[in-house]
């Protein structure tokens, strides 16, 4: 089954730093969204580490709690990005606005 793409195909240099410079980019503009990547992979490491010393957990139960570990944390990590984007946009940017008005 091909799906269009080339096993084979290498991008060039400018094509491999345009996406990242967009990766960099977007990880500027929403800060959380990596923190967020990263929490769930550390706690993904975690509790494979933990696997080992689980007691007579079953291997489900303990994944399943691995899992919703990690989606929790990134919810969380979503919802302070949401709640900090909302601070810039509704009282950050409005009492600069309110500045530039006052200094004309």
């Amino acid at each position: 089954m091909n799906l269009g793409i080339h096993p084979t195909v290498k991008m060039s240099a400018v094509e491999y730093d345009e996406h990242e410079s967009k990766f960099m980019r977007k990880a500027k503009e929403n800060p959380f969204v990596p923190a967020g990547m990263a929490g769930c992979v550390a706690i993904v490491a975690y509790g494979l580490f933990k696997l080992k010393s689980r007691g007579n957990t079953k291997m489900s139960v303990h994944l399943i709690h691995m899992r919703v570990g990690a989606q929790g944390f990134i919810v969380g990590a979503m919802t302070i990005g949401v709640l900090y984007s909302m601070y810039q946009d509704y009282v950050v940017k409005p009492m600069a606005e309110q500045k530039a008005l006052k200094s004309k």
